[in-house]
């Protein structure tokens, strides 16, 4: 049976269970791991499913995908993505990290960074960075989202307004064609429009799979970003938004 002839039913199967398994795929077409895999990136690629460890879901343009499979999806991107953002923080500065998995492998890759005050909302990004005995840590606060250690909300974001930082690095659930930011949750949102508010400088951590999601919830626009440090090069109209915005574009090496 030809990918083509698969793509339908994988479809179909996904609509109906929610989620599809490459084990699950292999054994129901009678075919290899491998081939499953290339069907699910064809269709990732293509927009019509999302991949996660192990298989792939539907797109969702109105609630994230959970915090594990967000973790395992593109993982060799964000820590391709990670070094190169942490290759362009300097020492000795105050320094935001906001909620996100592309975040904490910033957070993991500023290991060995020097005299850092890193002020965070990511409970996970605070017990990573425990291990730099030369970072101090300072967490804002907030309501506990259980789904991701999230901290949000209005005392999350009061928290934020009273610093002032030399950088933000910051991700986003979505990035659109307009070079809109977007998230998922409206809370999360206020929090990332004080992150950068109250920010000399601004990067962006995302991925290429950013690019083909969609959420509700915008948060501001590219030219609001210093540097956009992802693994592809952007769309050609996006990529001519960002030069006019003077917005940097970094594709991480390796990625």
């Amino acid at each position: 049976m030809t990918q083509t002839i698969r793509a339908p039913e994988i479809l179909e199967i996904a609509r109906r269970d929610g989620k599809v398994t490459v084990d699950g795929l292999a054994a129901h077409f009678g075919v290899t791991l491998q081939t499953i895999r290339r069907d699910l990136t064809d269709l990732a690629e293509a927009g019509r499913l999302e991949r996660v460890h192990g298989g792939a879901i539907l797109p969702s343009g109105t609630s994230n995908i959970g915090y594990e499979e967000r973790r395992a999806l593109n993982a060799d991107a964000k820590a391709a993505i990670a070094q190169a953002c942490a290759a362009r923080i300097p020492e000795d500065i105050s320094l935001f990290l906001n909620i996100g998995t592309s975040t904490e492998a910033v957070a993991r890759a500023l290991l060995h960074h020097r005299n850092l005050l890193v002020v965070t909302n990511n409970l996970n990004i605070a017990n990573i960075l425990v291990a730099n005995d030369s970072c101090e840590i300072i967490v804002t606060g907030g309501t506990l989202r259980r789904a991701d250690g999230g901290l949000i909300g209005t005392l999350a974001a009061e928290r934020i307004r009273q610093f002032k930082f030399d950088l933000a690095v910051v991700g986003c659930s979505a990035l659109d064609a307009d070079g809109d930011m977007l998230d998922y949750d409206i809370q999360e949102v206020g929090v990332s429009r004080a992150i950068l508010d109250q920010s000399r400088q601004t990067f962006l951590v995302a991925d290429h799979s950013k690019l083909a999601r969609s959420a509700p919830a915008r948060i501001g626009s590219l030219s609001e970003v210093d540097a956009l440090i992802t693994d592809t090069a952007l769309p050609e109209n996006l990529a001519r938004k960002c030069a006019d915005w003077q917005t940097d574009i970094v594709v991480a090496p390796g990625a």
